[in-house]
This record gives C-alpha cells, structure tokens and sequence, in this order.
C-alpha cells in the first residue's frame, strides 16, 4: 500500500471508529465503544504510517 493510500484507509478507520464509539455512547454498549476506541487507534497508526512512508521517500529523494 502506498503512503496515500494508507493515510486515507486511516483516516477512514478514525472517523469509522468515532461514530461506532458514539453509537456505542448512545446505547450504552461498552463493547461498541471498545471496538470503536480500537479502530480509531487503528486509523491513527496507518496515518503515521503513511507520514513516515512520506518522510522516507523524501529522503530518498534527497541522496
């Protein structure tokens, strides 16, 4: 996967991942909310994935 690609699947898992934890709010279900917690933490590390894919590739590019 790419830098961009992982940045916007993570971004997709983030958001994915509030409103799962906010349903999981609305209906008190702990569970969901986990679930929703742990998706967005996801999301986060594919966006820092992505970022440091950038970073290498910028390096790179540089030598």
């Amino acid at each position: 996967m790419g830098s961009t690609a992982d940045k916007v699947g993570g971004k997709a898992n983030e958001l994915a991942g509030k409103v799962r934890q906010g349903v999981g709010d609305a209906i008190n279900d702990r569970d969901m909310q986990a679930k929703g917690l742990a998706q967005e933490a996801k999301g986060d590390a594919q966006q820092a994935k992505g970022k440091a894919k950038d970073a290498v590739k910028n390096v790179v590019d540089r030598a």
